[in-house]
C-alpha cells in the first residue's frame, strides 16, 4: 500500500499517544460556564445578552463580528451573570460571558440530550443546496478544529476566481500525545462520513478525502467502510511524519500540489477542513446543534484520556485538584502553547492538555554549530538557523526577504537541534513583527 507524504524535511518525534484506544468520556455538564469572545482566527464575537438574561442550551450569546469570525452559543441552560473579563491561558484578559445553570435548568439540558433524533430527514438533507449548508455552519458557529480555529464557512467561500476541486479532511494528527481525533474516528465514523459528504457538497466538488497516518489502523478501517456508502469519498492513509497535518504539506501530500508563497490554499483547489470539524458539521445540519462541546486528550504521562468536555468548562475541573504542574501545555508538544494556569475556561480550539513532566523542560541553550540539521527538518525549505538570528538581532526587513512569513511554527527546527537553540521561539516574534509590517503596507496601499 502507497503512503503519501510530503517532499521537504518533516521529523517523526516520538508518538506517546497513551490515550489512543481510550474511550471517549463525556464530561458532565457543569453549572456554570465562561464563554471567551474570541475562540478562533478573525473579529472576536460580540455579546448579545447582558447580565440576568435568561438563555436556554444552544441559544446565541455571542455574533459574528466580522465575516472572518464566529458565533459563540452556550452549552447550559441558565442566566447570564455578568459579562466581565476572563483570563486566558497565558493570562491575556479578554471579554467573557458568564452563565449560571441552577437545578431546573439541569433538568431542562438533561431532557434536551437525551433526545438523540436527527432534527432533519435524510430527504431535507439532500434537498440542501451549498448555499444553505454554509448558512447552517455559520450559524453553528463552527470553526477548524485542529488548532487553527479559522471559521468553517470562510474557507467554505473562496475569493472570487478561486475554485474548489477537493476536499482534504484533515486527520492526520501528527502531533505526539493527541489522539482525540483518532478516537472520534473510531466511535463515530458513520457520523463523520456524512459530515464530510455535506462538506463536499458545501465546496460544490465531486470528490472528498479523508487523510490519517498509517499509525491509526483502526480509525483506517472504521472510516474506510464509513465512507463505502458515499460516492466521491475515500480514505488516504498517509506516511507517519510530523507535521503531516500541516495544511500546506498536507495539500501536496494528498493532491502534489504546492500552495504558493503568499498564497492561500484555494490557490491549489483543495479545501482543508479537520476530522473534528467534519462530524461537529454533521451535528449543525443533521440534528441543528451549534458546537458546544468538543473532545480533547488529557495526558499526564503516566495516564492518557479523551474527554467530550462543554465549551466553557474551566480546565482545572479536569484534572485532580490540589496537585501543582511543573508545566502545562494546551494542545500538543509541538505545536501547542504554554499556560500559566488551569483556571482558564475551554474554547474550541483546546485539543488537548498536556501535563507531562518529560516535557516541561528544555536543555540550557548553546552556541550554533552550523550543522544544518534545523534546515533538513524544515518542511517548509526555510533557513531556520538564519531566520532566527535576524528575528533575534531585529533584523525585521532582512528576515521578511528570507520568507520569514511562510514559517508555520510547527518546531521541526527546534526539535532537532542538537544545541537546544530556541529557534522557533525567535522565529515565532520575527514572523509577528514581519506580518505586521506587511498588513500594514496592504492597508496604506489601499488609501
Amino acid at each position: 500500500m502507497k503512503l503519501h507524504t510530503f517532499k521537504i524535511g518533516g521529523i517523526h518525534p516520538a508518538e506517546n499517544k497513551i490515550a489512543a484506544g481510550k474511550p471517549i468520556e463525556n464530561i458532565p455538564l457543569p453549572e456554570e460556564v465562561v464563554l471567551p469572545v474570541s475562540q478562533h482566527i478573525g473579529a472576536p464575537a460580540k455579546p448579545v445578552v447582558k447580565k440576568g438574561d435568561k438563555v436556554k442550551r444552544g441559544d446565541r450569546v455571542a455574533e459574528a463580528g466580522g465575516f472572518v469570525s464566529a458565533h459563540i452559543h452556550t452549552p447550559i441552560s441558565g442566566t447570564v451573570v455578568k459579562v466581565d473579563v476572563a483570563r486566558t491561558p497565558q493570562g491575556m484578559p479578554v471579554e467573557a460571558i458568564y452563565i449560571k445553570s441552577d437545578e431546573a435548568d439541569r433538568e431542562a439540558d438533561a431532557a434536551a440530550m437525551a433526545d438523540k433524533s436527527p432534527k432533519r430527514s435524510d430527504a431535507e438533507i439532500a434537498a440542501l443546496e451549498s448555499k444553505q449548508i454554509i448558512d447552517l455552519i455559520k450559524e453553528a458557529g463552527i470553526v477548524g478544529l485542529g488548532g487553527a480555529t479559522f471559521p468553517a464557512h470562510v474557507k467554505l467561500s473562496p475569493p472570487p476566481g478561486s475554485k474548489a476541486e477537493v476536499v482534504i479532511i484533515n486527520a492526520a494528527e501528527c502531533e505526539p500525545c493527541l489522539s482525540c481525533d483518532d478516537m472520534l474516528m473510531r466511535e463515530n465514523a458513520a457520523e463523520i462520513a456524512k459530515g464530510v459528504a455535506l462538506l463536499v457538497k458545501a465546496a460544490g466538488v465531486d470528490r472528498g478525502i479523508i487523510a490519517i497516518e498509517n499509525n491509526k489502523p483502526e480509525a483506517i478501517a472504521a472510516m474506510t467502510a464509513a465512507v463505502a456508502t458515499h460516492p466521491g469519498l475515500e480514505v488516504m492513509p498517509m506516511m507517519v511524519k510530523y507535521p503531516q497535518g500541516g495544511e500546506k504539506q498536507l495539500i501536496e501530500a494528498v493532491i502534489g500540489k504546492e500552495v504558493p508563497s503568499g498564497g492561500l490554499p484555494i490557490a491549489t483547489g483543495a479545501i482543508v477542513q479537520n476530522v473534528a470539524t467534519a462530524y461537529a458539521v454533521y451535528r449543525a445540519v443533521y440534528h441543528n446543534e451549534p458546537i458546544l462541546d468538543r473532545v480533547l486528550t488529557l495526558h499526564d504521562g503516566t495516564t492518557g484520556r479523551n474527554l467530550r468536555v462543554p465549551l466553557g468548562t474551566m480546565l482545572s475541573t479536569l484534572v485532580e485538584p490540589g496537585v501543582t504542574y511543573e508545566k502545562i501545555i494546551l494542545g500538543g508538544p509541538m505545536m501547542g502553547r504554554t499556560a500559566s494556569t488551569l483556571q482558564t475556561p475551554m474554547i474550541k480550539g483546546t485539543s488537548g492538555i498536556l501535563l507531562d513532566p518529560n516535557y516541561a523542560h528544555r536543555r540550557p541553550a548553546e552556541p550554533c554549530i552550523r550543522c544544518g540539521k534545523c534546515v533538513d527538518a524544515c518542511p517548509m525549505g526555510l533557513e531556520p538557523f538564519l531566520i532566527s538570528t535576524l528575528s533575534r538581532l531585529k533584523e525585521w526587513d532582512e528576515a521578511e526577504n528570507e520568507k520569514i512569513a511562510n514559517c508555520i511554527e510547527c518546531g521541526s527546527c527546534s526539535y532537532v537541534c542538537p544545541a537546544s537553540r530556541p529557534l522557533v521561539d525567535y522565529i515565532r516574534v520575527g514572523k509577528g513583527k514581519v506580518m505586521a509590517a506587511m498588513r500594514a503596507r496592504a492597508a496604506a496601499a489601499k488609501k
